[in-house]
C-alpha cells in the first residue's frame, strides 16, 4: 500500500484505475478485520471455560457406562423368578457383609398365628433374614427383613411370609438407595466412583462397579415411564425442540454425539396438562433421529434453524415455530465484537417484543392473542421492514448482513405466535432443559457407549420431569422403585411425578 502512494500516476485514467483497485483493497482488509474481531472476541470469552479432567476421570467415565449398559440389558433379560429356574449367574466379586456401625431397622413378617390348611396352632422352627441397605436423607441404615419359618402343631404344614418384591431381585440395595444414587449421577452431576469415595468415608464400601450395575438395572426398570412421558409430550398441540453434544467413546476415540430434548409445557397459556420432559439419546446428528422420535406429529415444533428437523414440516406434518432468540443471539454478539449501532437497535427492537411477551405470560389464550396483535405485531412488522431497509447499506459478506439475512428468513417463520396463544415467541422452554445435560457433561465428560447414553436419556427425563412440576426427584424416585416392578402397565400414569403425595 504504500508502496503505491510514493508512484501514483499522473494521468487521471490511471489514477482512476489505481484509485478503484486501492478502495477494493481496503474493504477487503475491513471485512478481514470484521472477521478477525469476531474470532478474537469469541476466544476472549471462552479463555476462562472449562479445562479438561485427567485421562484416569475419562478412564473412569467410559468403564461406568458401558458396565451401565450391560446391567440394563441383564435387567431387561432376566428371567422371572421361579422356582423351576436356575439361579442367573454370580457376580465375580463377593459381597460383604454390611457394616456393623450401620443402624438397624427391623421388619418382621409373619405367616399369621393359624395354620392356613387346617387352623392348627403354628410354632416357630426358625427365621429367613434379609439385609437391605438403604438410605435416608442424610445416612445409611440397614433395613432387617426377618420372615420367620412356621410349621403347624396338628398338621405340621409349613408356613412363611413372602419376601416383597424388590427393585433388584436378589439385589442388596433398597429403593431410596438407587434414587440417591440416580440423583447424585444424573441431577448432581457425581459420577459414580466420586459417589464410592464420598459413601467411604461413611465407612459403607460400595465398588463404583457395583454402583454401575445398580443404575443400570434401574434406568432398565423404569424405562417404561420414560416411554409414558415422551408419549404425553407427543400428545400436545405444541412442543419444543432441541438438542446438545456429548462426547461418545467409539472405537477407540471420541465422536460427537446428541442428546435430544422435546418439552410440553403448557404453563404459559394456563393449559391443565402437567409440563414434562423426553430426552433421547442418537450417536450422531442426522435428521432421520428427530424424525423417528416425533414421527406422526402434527402440532406445532419450536425449533432452531436446523436443518435435521425439517422433515418434520411439510402439507400433512408438523409445522414450524421459529425461535427469535436464535435471531437476536447473533446481533448480541455482533454487538459484543464491533459496537454496530445497527445490531443496537435491532436488539432494542426485539427488546420490545419481549416486554409484550412478559405481560402475556400466564394469561388465557384469548388474552394472550389480542395482546400481541395489539402490541406485539405493528413491532414485529416494522422489525422485519426496518432489517430489510438496512441490508442493501452494508457489506454483503460482513457478519451483519449475515444476522440480517438470517433474521429476515427465519422471522416469517416466527410469525405464527401473534395469531397462536399457544406458542412462543422462542424455545428458551427446551434451553433450559438442556442445562442440567450441559452441566452434567463438564463432570463426567464422556458417555461411554450407546447403552449409557440411554440409560442417561431415561435418568434425565425422569428427574427434570420431577423438576418442571416442582416435585423433589429423590423422593418420587425412592417411592416409585418400591412399586414400579408390581406396577400394572395401563395404569402407569398412576406413578407420574403429578400424581404423587409426598408422605
Amino acid at each position: 500500500m504504500r508502496a503505491t502512494f510514493k508512484s501514483l500516476p499522473e494521468d487521471p485514467t490511471e489514477l482512476r484505475a489505481v484509485s478503484e483497485l486501492m478502495a477494493a483493497e481496503i474493504k477487503a482488509q475491513a471485512y478481514q478485520i470484521e472477521k478477525l474481531k469476531k474470532e478474537l472476541a469469541a476466544h476472549r470469552k471462552a479463555r476462562f471455560g472449562s479445562k479438561s479432567e485427567t485421562m484416569d476421570q475419562l478412564a473412569f467415565d467410559l468403564q461406568e457406562d458401558t458396565e451401565i449398559a450391560s446391567a440394563s440389558e441383564a435387567q431387561k433379560t432376566a428371567p422371572e423368578t421361579d422356582a423351576d429356574q436356575e439361579p442367573p449367574a454370580k457376580r465375580t466379586h463377593n459381597r460383604a457383609p454390611l457394616p456393623d456401625h450401620l443402624e438397624r431397622q427391623e421388619e418382621i413378617l409373619s405367616p399369621g398365628d393359624s395354620c392356613s390348611a387346617c387352623r392348627g396352632a403354628l410354632k416357630q422352627l426358625g427365621e429367613d433374614v434379609t439385609e437391605e441397605l438403604e438410605y435416608v436423607p442424610g445416612h445409611f441404615v440397614v433395613k432387617r427383613i426377618v420372615r420367620p419359618r412356621m410349621t403347624c402343631t396338628c398338621c405340621e404344614a409349613f408356613a412363611q411370609a413372602e419376601l416383597p418384591s424388590r427393585p433388584i431381585t436378589r439385589g442388596r440395595p433398597g429403593p431410596g438407595l438407587l434414587a440417591h444414587v440416580l440423583v447424585g449421577k444424573y441431577c448432581d452431576h457425581l459420577p459414580l466412583y466420586r459417589q464410592s469415595e464420598i459413601y467411604a468415608r461413611d465407612k459403607v464400601d460400595l465398588h463404583r462397579s457395583t454402583l454401575t450395575d445398580w443404575v443400570g438395572r434401574s434406568t432398565a426398570l423404569l424405562e417404561p415411564l420414560a416411554a409414558h412421558i415422551g408419549k404425553l409430550v407427543r400428545a400436545g398441540p405444541a412442543l419444543f425442540a432441541d438438542d446438545t453434544p456429548v462426547k461418545m467413546q467409539a472405537k477407540g476415540k471420541a465422536q460427537t454425539a446428541r442428546l435430544w430434548s422435546y418439552v410440553r409445557d403448557e404453563r404459559p397459556w394456563c393449559g391443565q396438562a402437567p409440563p414434562c420432559v423426553w430426552y433421547q439419546f442418537s450417536v450422531d446428528r442426522k435428521g432421520e433421529h428427530p424424525s423417528s422420535h416425533l414421527k406422526g406429529y402434527k402440532g406445532v415444533i419450536h425449533a432452531d434453524g436446523f436443518t435435521g428437523f425439517n422433515g418434520l414440516f411439510g402439507a400433512g406434518l408438523a409445522s414450524e415455530q421459529a425461535c427469535m432468540v436464535h435471531v437476536r443471539r447473533k446481533f448480541v454478539d455482533i454487538y459484543e465484537s464491533e459496537s454496530s449501532a445497527i445490531a443496537e437497535e435491532a436488539i432494542r427492537r426485539v427488546a420490545a417484543l419481549y416486554a409484550v411477551e412478559k405481560e402475556a405470560r400466564y394469561q388465557p389464550i384469548d388474552a394472550r392473542i389480542a395482546l400481541r396483535q395489539a402490541k406485539a405485531k405493528p413491532v414485529f412488522d416494522d422489525l422485519e421492514a426496518w432489517l430489510s431497509l438496512q441490508l442493501p447499506k452494508i457489506s454483503g459478506k460482513s457478519n451483519l448482513a449475515a444476522a440480517i439475512r438470517y433474521a429476515l428468513g427465519r422471522m416469517p417463520k416466527a410469525r405464527a405466535y401473534l395469531d397462536n396463544g399457544k406458542l412462543e415467541l422462542d424455545n428458551n422452554i427446551c434451553e433450559r432443559s438442556i442445562r442440567p445435560v450441559t452441566l452434567g457433561r463438564k463432570n463426567y465428560l464422556f458417555m461411554g457407549s450407546k447403552g449409557g447414553g440411554n440409560a442417561a436419556a431415561i435418568a434425565y427425563t425422569l428427574i427434570e420431569t420431577c423438576r418442571m412440576n416442582s416435585v423433589d426427584p429423590e423422593a418420587w424416585l425412592r417411592w416409585v422403585l418400591a412399586r414400579v416392578a408390581d406396577h400394572k402397565m395401563p395404569h402407569i400414569d398412576e406413578l407420574m411425578p403429578w400424581n404423587w403425595t409426598p408422605q
